[in-house]
């Protein structure tokens, strides 16, 4: 698996050499097109971004295009969106128009883009790694790390952020040898900051400090500059236009509130310690945290190597910088993966070929341990599942799970190499298990189901109707399945909204229920314990067999 190095009188080993990474490159994207979109659309879409995203993306995709909605987006409301920049949202309006507005068409653009990452790393790999199987198993860790597969299956910007840094990084790397790959920059450039703004300029100068360490004549590469030049003239053009539709108004919004506050301020109370993202990734990096701080060592006593260079710097600023931001949010730790597996490749690498006069797998013991350890905890879980048929998917995920780590833990035990291959594999056979279940999307569970509490509020009321709700937290996903604006609101608020609007509509829970009088309820429909319920105008006429049930079953409720 060693690169070769080929000669001109060698033509048929260039062509060789061609042949083997094309096939790596192709089977890796079937492998990861596989795992990221099998049952991508069987789960509802999840709040908060999600939802939004989605909608956003409705919106461009049912608005004519000459009304310019595509390049100035609104929310359901009408109000101007000025979040994050439509690039992502434009390819999720664009699946709308092919294939109708679903979650599988909401997600699928971010699927993609966060599969073709994976032989994209590979790529980024082959230009820094010496030996070819070292860049394969840094593909393999990247495409068998949860967070990567989790999150880039969303309807969400960061599989998306992934894509476009590593072809910014790919180019800047084959610049080193081929100037001309410098103007490949500025698509991964322009993209990366017409999908996430700011971040663009963050992983840009990630890739010039290494560059000023690594191969720093570059810096004078006018090829270089010239790609970054033509990757900002879109950037500029969309950012033009929003200041000159919308004014101060986009700045304070766009730049600040959604930029910059989050590095000095918490938005929406989403904060924690400094040691966040170290909790995230040891919580969400199993396996392969686990030869993380060996990895981490063995990039630092090689850091005269490209590799070591690209990956400590990296990983080094950009983990203190989403440490530093009083903004904490899991996905911000989503650019990390990818160095970490490029570090997680080469110590693998060294397992699979040790340095003269080693053992293939130093410190055994602790190897073992901590893999029988894991193996057991595993093994409990399916136990625990199976016992009483409580859930057959978890039984197998977790069955799948220790199964590999149990096998690991032996193979270990006896110095087998093989190890390796049998973590990939059983890795992504527990991944694939998880995504063909219902429970890869677990954040759902948290509160009530929104999509048929939403299908019935679409179904009840009329279009642009206005809905206020007891549940006291702001649903994004709620708004996506009703097409309306679902508005939450404190019980002295709602009872306001009924004592004095024509025809409110509230969405309330039991609870409140019973502070309502009977008196003109007009009781539209209920599911998953959520009535949606109207002031009605007293009207004498005869009543219907349908309102004396739907009266009947207020006052069940209400006793």
């Amino acid at each position: 698996m060693d690169r070769e190095i080929s000669t001109g009188n060698q033509p048929g080993t260039t062509r060789y050499q061609a042949w083997i990474d094309s096939g790596w490159t192709i089977g890796l994207w079937i492998a990861a097109i596989v795992l990221l979109t099998i049952n991508l659309g069987g789960l509802p879409l999840r709040d908060w971004d999600e939802g939004i995203v989605a909608q956003i993306a409705r919106e461009i995709a049912n608005a004519p295009f000459d009304s310019l909605v595509w390049l100035f987006p609104r929310d359901i409301n009408g109000a101007p969106y000025l979040n994050k920049p439509p690039l992502v949202h434009w390819m999720i309006a664009l699946c709308y128009q092919v294939w109708g507005v679903s979650e599988w068409t909401a997600r699928l653009p971010g699927a993609l883009l966060t599969a073709t990452s994976v032989p994209l790393l590979y790529n980024v790999g082959r230009e820094i790694f010496f030996q070819r199987s070292t860049a394969v198993f840094a593909a393999l860790v990247y495409l068998t790390s949860l967070p990567v597969v989790r999150q880039g299956r969303l309807a969400m910007l960061d599989g998306a952020v992934l894509c476009f840094f590593l072809v910014m990084l790919f180019c800047l790397l084959r610049s080193r040898r081929d100037l001309r790959w410098g103007l490949g920059i500025g698509l991964g450039f322009s993209c990366l900051c017409l999908t996430k703004g700011i971040l663009g300029i963050l992983l840009a100068a990630i890739g010039l400090v290494f560059i000023a360490w690594d191969t720093p004549r570059l810096l004078t590469s006018l090829y270089l500059w010239s790609g970054f030049g033509l990757g900002a003239i879109p950037v500029l053009l969309w950012n033009g236009a929003q200041v000159y539709h919308y004014g101060e108004k986009f700045l304070a919004t766009h730049f600040w509130d959604q930029s910059l506050k989050r590095v000095s301020d918490t938005v929406e109370d989403n904060q924690g310690f400094v040691t966040y993202y170290l909790w995230e990734i040891l919580k969400h990096g199993v396996p392969w945290v686990l030869f993380l701080p060996i990895a981490i060592r063995n990039a630092w006593e090689n850091r005269n190597l490209g590799w070591a260079k690209l990956t400590l710097v990296w990983s080094g600023i950009y983990f203190a910088v989403i440490s530093l931001m009083q903004t904490k949010l899991p996905w911000y730790a989503m650019p990390l993966y990818p160095a970490f597996a490029l570090m997680t490749g080469a110590q693998l690498q060294r397992f699979w070929q040790p340095p003269l006069n080693s053992r293939p797998v130093q410190k055994v013991r602790i190897w073992v341990t901590v893999f029988a350890v894991l193996s057991i905890v595993a093994w409990a879980g399916a136990i625990y599942y199976t016992i009483g048929l409580r859930d057959a998917d978890l039984q197998l995920i977790f069955s799948t799970l220790a199964l590999t780590l149990t096998v690991t833990a032996i193979l270990i035990a006896r110095q087998d190499i093989q190890f390796i291959i049998v973590l990939i594999w059983g890795t992504f056979l527990t991944l694939l298990v998880l995504m063909m279940s219902s429970h890869w999307l677990w954040e759902l569970q948290e509160t009530f189901p929104a999509k048929p509490v939403g299908v019935m509020i679409e179904r009840a009321t009329a279009r642009g109707q206005t809905i206020y709700t007891s549940y006291p937290y702001f649903r994004p996903s709620l708004n996506f399945y009703s097409q309306r604006s679902i508005v939450p609101a404190p019980p002295e608020v709602l009872l306001k909204h009924w004592r004095e609007d024509a025809h409110p509509h509230l969405l309330i829970d039991q609870e409140f229920l019973k502070r309502l009088p009977q008196k003109q309820m007009q009781f539209l429909d209920m599911t998953d314990n959520w009535m949606l319920v109207s002031r009605a105008p007293a009207v004498k006429s005869t009543v219907t067999a349908t309102a004396k049930k739907r009266r009947a079953t207020v006052k069940n409720i209400k006793r």
